[in-house]
């Protein structure tokens, strides 16, 4: 998070923009370092606040609770990979082609990124992997919908819907299909690492091609 790429969240997310201080930009980095060690459910800003060699009260600040934390770091992930799909697919003509570039980002999107110095992507892909879905699995998601707090998934899902429908503007469920990509892209990964009798991914470096070639015959099958 240097001031080359600076992503705007929405302010609901938090109580002080945490990208406006050191403490708050602290604050993120060693987040996303402790819940990668040792998940979201051991995680508290105690620990937190431990690690940063600082005091509870001074996170309490930027944050209510942890849970709006975590929403808050899924979401900078989905601004962020919104940015690279943009970056790496806006001069390629061909929808079908940028289709399969983000296919490609969004199960290669596991390598840290040097433009944000502050922030282990990696580190961040892992806890999107293991615990985005609990960002919205909860009984306030109506609430937290209303508030705009997944604004940036819509986003990034809105931009993908667009190329699907470039390619086949007669598609009866784009909407469908693309949220059945992003999910199945971590989903997939996740059971090849610790439920593999449900994917034909395996729990190793490769399987991200593996999941993309799946990604990429489902999708263009169902535009077919």
């Amino acid at each position: 998070m240097n001031p080359q790429l600076r992503i705007e969240l929405n302010e609901k997310l938090y109580l002080r923009d945490p990208q406006g201080t050191d403490l708050g930009r602290r604050l993120v980095a060693e987040s996303v370092l402790l819940i990668d060690e040792i998940g979201f459910e051991q995680f508290t800003f105690k620990k937190l606040a431990q690690r940063m060699e600082s005091t509870e009260a001074s996170l309490y600040r930027y944050f209510e609770n942890k849970h709006r934390l975590l929403v808050y770091l899924v979401s900078w992930y989905w601004a962020w990979l919104r940015y690279q799909i943009r970056f790496h697919t806006h001069n390629v003509p061909d929808a079908r082609e940028r289709l399969r570039l983000i296919l490609g980002i969004l199960t290669r999107a596991y390598q840290d990124d040097p433009a944000t110095s502050q922030l282990d992507e990696a580190a961040l892909y892992r806890i999107v992997v293991h615990e985005a879905s609990k960002s919205y699995l909860t009984r306030d998601v109506d609430d937290d919908n209303r508030e705009g707090l997944f604004r940036e998934y819509k986003q990034l899902a809105a931009g993908i819907v667009a190329v699907v429908q470039e390619i086949n503007p007669t598609y009866a469920y784009p909407h469908a299909l693309v949220s059945t990509l992003l999910e199945s892209s971590r989903k997939q990964l996740f059971f090849a690492q610790h439920l593999p009798s449900l994917t034909d991914a395996p729990a190793r470096e490769a399987a991200s091609n593996t999941i993309y070639a799946f990604l990429e015959q489902l999708a263009f099958a169902s535009l077919a």
